[in-house]
């Protein structure tokens, strides 16, 4: 059986442009240019990626720096409250150490992220406001350092969003935003 429609003679990008395909190339082209530009520009004045240092760090290393953190905060009924600004947490398959934790809304953390054995998400969200979270990624063999503050109290969820084995499902925790001075959480 042969197709009905008859095949263009020679290679597609020999033939001459007609003036609507000139048109929406050029429509494609100007919109590319304008959601790239859009993206770099939304970068620097919204406030959108998080930067901060990053360092190479073995699992057992940053394990240490969790376990003397974690010996330093006090423990509360709601979770470990740090007893500075440097609060670490680390992925691990499928829980995550250094949390629940409980800080305090409108003060500047440190968050050190890690893992200690594959990649994993790190999605921070409120129940009142979906729309309002966070998505990073943590990976084994780096200590990632951000400048993290919490404008609201409230109760956060911490889960993993990115596939890291059978229990993803239930990798899933806690953070706690008191308001300013009253991170008692007893």
């Amino acid at each position: 059986m042969s197709s009905p429609i008859r095949s263009p003679e020679g290679v597609w990008w020999d033939h001459p442009l007609r003036g609507q395909e000139k048109t929406w190339l050029g429509i494609v082209g100007v919109t590319m240019v304008v959601l790239f530009g859009w993206m770099v520009g939304w970068m620097y004045a919204g406030d959108q990626n998080p930067v901060g240092p990053t360092y190479r760090v073995t699992a057992q290393r940053f394990r240490e720096k969790l376990t003397a953190y974690k010996d330093s905060a006090r423990q509360s009924d709601q979770g470990l409250v740090p007893s500075g600004r440097d609060v670490y947490i680390a992925g691990f398959q499928w829980a995550w150490d250094g949390l629940p934790v409980v800080l305090e809304a409108g003060k500047e953390y440190r968050l050190h992220l890690g893992s200690y054995d594959v990649q994993h998400g790190f999605g921070v969200r409120s129940d009142a406001e979906l729309w309002k979270q966070i998505n990073l990624q943590v990976v084994p063999g780096y200590e990632w350092v951000l400048p993290f503050e919490f404008e609201e109290p409230g109760e956060y969820h911490v889960i993993c969003n990115e596939f890291c084995g059978v229990g993803h499902r239930i990798m899933n925790n806690r953070i706690t935003v008191v308001a300013g001075g009253s991170s008692d959480g007893d």
